[in-house]
């Protein structure tokens, strides 16, 4: 496979490997941040944490994550973005590692009616609001293999679930409560219930996740539900982004993390969104290439799924959020540049925090598109015959003309 399909697959398996090479090469990693080897069984807080498998679906490995020998105030830290940011890639691998994948093979339908123990002391864990205090036996010794994935912030080793026990109660909020036992409510209409009454975008998609949201209830893929809980809160947002006035001037923004720059320009036109990514060369699936990609939609939304895959959807989420906050709607053209800088997998999260860091910096303001595209090809370290041509939203933008100019 050429690095160019490399970065298209991101480790999805494209090629028909039974092992993604670049993915291996963080194996070397592994002896100095796994703790856990060897083990049968373990206990401390889990952040909480669930981890849904996606190979042999819909019979997948289901199950808590747990960190061995730790407390509640440190292992809060491991599901939160906020306080991964603070820290560089090889702390947060390094603190992600301790994380237990403790699984057992589940049918995805078995959410809709769980009886399995071991499902439902996972689906209690989840519920949970604050770390929870939990035990896991295993039938056979911990493996030593992390887990790096595009979509998913990286794992610790993984063991063959045997019992588990929740040695604590769990701390639900009422209205998660309260949703979860509504099994009459669509999923993405609790899903924006949810995010309205402050639940955390991590417990609704641990909850979606894990069978306890929505009619039609079963296990979701974790790496699914990341990025079906950022397409569900981005098309919710819209809905109302598309009733806001316009923004009134041709805004810029810049900003990122972890090697991730982002350059974002709002227009003052209706709501429309174009995303360029940019991967250098030797950014985390780039090899020796840069390669460069694009998607977008209009104000009717997306239609089926992104060729630039999670990502797309986790960047637009950040953009809606930011327009809904100021009431107003635009039309968003963004360019993400991943520089060497970002040289392991973090999971969709990092694009999701990078665009929402760069749209909390003060814009600049200009005259025109022009001016604009000028600017943001000043901090871009890829020139911009390189890009331009891929930016079709913003050549469609320069030809047509708004009611406004005619009067």
């Amino acid at each position: 496979m050429s690095h160019n399909q490399c970065v298209s697959c991101k480790g999805r398996g494209f090629c028909g490997r039974p092992v993604c090479p670049i993915l291996e090469k963080f194996k070397s990693i592994e002896s100095s941040v796994i703790a856990s080897k060897g083990a049968t069984s373990i206990f401390g807080a889990s952040p909480p944490a669930v981890f849904i498998g996606r190979h042999d679906y819909p019979s997948v490995m289901s199950g808590p994550m747990v960190p061995p020998n730790m407390g509640a105030d440190e292992s809060s830290m491991l599901e939160d973005p906020k306080q991964l940011l603070s820290m560089n890639i090889g702390e947060i691998i390094a603190a992600r590692s301790r994380l237990v994948r403790a699984g057992a093979r589940m049918n995805v339908k078995d959410a809709a009616d769980p009886r399995d123990p071991l499902l439902l002391k996972s689906q209690e864990l989840a519920l949970s609001i604050k770390p929870v205090d939990t035990e896991a036996w295993f039938n056979k010794p911990l493996s030593n293999r992390l887990k790096f994935d595009s979509v998913m912030t990286p794992m610790g080793p993984s063991g063959d679930l045997k019992d588990l026990d929740i040695a604590e109660n769990p701390n639900v909020p009422k209205k998660v409560d309260y949703l979860v036992y509504d099994d009459d409510a669509l999923a993405k209409d609790v899903v924006s219930e949810l995010i309205s009454s402050n639940i955390s975008q991590d417990h609704i998609t641990r909850l979606l996740s894990i069978g306890l949201l929505g009619k039609e209830r079963k296990l979701v893929p974790t790496r699914w539900s990341i990025t079906a809980v950022d397409d569900m809160l981005g098309k919710d947002m819209l809905r109302r982004v598309r009733d806001h006035p316009q923004v009134s001037d041709i805004m810029l923004f810049s900003g990122g993390a972890f090697g991730n720059h982002f350059e974002i320009l709002l227009i003052p036109r209706v709501f429309s969104y174009e995303l360029i990514e940019i991967w250098m060369p030797r950014a985390v699936w780039s090899g020796e290439s840069t390669w460069i990609g694009a998607d977008s939609e209009g104000l009717g939304g997306k239609k089926g799924y992104s060729s630039l895959a999670g990502g797309y959807y986790a960047a637009r989420l950040g953009a809606l959020e930011y327009l809904n906050g100021i009431r107003r709607q635009a039309t968003v053209f963004m360019i993400r540049e991943i520089t060497p800088d970002y040289w392991a997998p973090l999971g969709v999260w990092v694009v999701r925090e990078a665009a929402r860091n760069a749209l909390q910096n003060p814009p600049q303001k200009f005259e025109s598109i022009d001016a604009a595209l000028a600017d943001m090809s000043s901090r871009l370290q890829t020139p911009i015959g390189a890009w331009r041509p891929k930016a079709s939203l913003v050549n469609e933008l320069k030809c047509q003309r708004t009611l406004d100019s005619f009067l």
